[in-house]
């Protein structure tokens, strides 16, 4: 495959029909050029991925994300000095695109965060070149990837979290209209039917799902589900209700060979 240079204005093709497919296009985004090549390397031997642009800098990754039409943004956690935020930000403004973030070394709050935020898969420059290709076909299909690491870091801090004392956060007070809602989400109902249950719009949910998140000191559906069972608030079951609320709104199933654990990959 022909090389090109760093600069994100340079297209590396279209991707075109073949095998029965489309090519799953990728956007590189990474500070460093010989890392680049290195993957325009590895992806040039596969028939179903093309790169279709490159950046070097967070402007440019903006503007690459927003001018290539891709399926997948490979991106360098150091390009932005708030790597989770950019990574809620790059998905709100752009929420076809699935995200890979490269970070220098394996980190486990990093790890959590950006998998809280949207990240799909989240690899350090030294993965394996055919987990790297395996990564990649797993995203394309919408499905996180992780690696042993993250697994058990991903594990641990919901065991973590499931067995966190009642104690450990402060009592609140929630408003009638912020409980119906509250208990619509561990029945594992989307911001859309709770919006037809309440009578109101589904924007109108993801405002009072944000407030309703500060009050009580967590970061997405599955850790309210998990607060309102270890605080019996509101009447939930047990045994469907994290799984539930997992997979409602925005969530999508976390695969691994060793399990099958529901985690949501946005907060709504």
């Amino acid at each position: 495959m022909a090389s090109a240079s760093v600069s994100m204005q340079d297209n590396i093709g279209e991707p075109q029909q073949g095998n029965g497919g489309q090519f799953i296009r990728v956007i590189l985004a990474d500070t460093q050029a010989i890392f680049r090549a290195g993957l325009r390397k590895i992806f040039a031997v596969e028939d179903d991925i093309r790169v279709v642009g490159q950046a070097e800098t967070l402007t440019q990754t903006l503007s690459a994300a927003n001018k290539f039409s891709a399926d997948i943004l490979v991106f360098e956690a150091a390009l932005s000095p708030d790597p989770a935020q950019m990574v809620s930000d790059l998905l709100r403004q752009n929420p076809g695109l699935r995200l890979v973030v490269v970070t220098a070394e394996a980190q486990e709050e990093l790890t959590l965060e950006l998998f809280r935020r949207g990240a799909h898969s989240v690899v350090s420059r030294e993965i394996d070149a055919e987990l790297f290709v395996d990564c990649l076909r797993k995203v394309a299909k919408g499905e996180p990837w992780l690696d042993a690491q993250s697994t058990q870091w991903v594990l641990e801090a919901y065991r973590t979290q499931g067995t966190r004392p009642v104690s450990a956060r402060p009592k609140v007070q929630l408003t009638p209209k912020e409980s119906l809602i509250v208990g619509c989400v561990t029945q594992g109902m989307k911001n859309k039917e709770i919006a037809v249950r309440v009578g109101t719009t589904e924007q109108v949910v993801k405002n009072y799902l944000r407030k309703v998140y500060d009050k009580l000191g967590v970061a997405d559906r599955l850790e309210l589900a998990l607060y309102c069972l270890n605080n019996r608030m509101p009447e939930t079951k047990p045994s469907v209700a994290v799984a539930a609320a997992a997979a409602s709104g925005n969530g999508k199933a976390l695969s691994h060979p060793a399990m099958n654990i529901p985690v949501p990959n946005k907060v709504s």
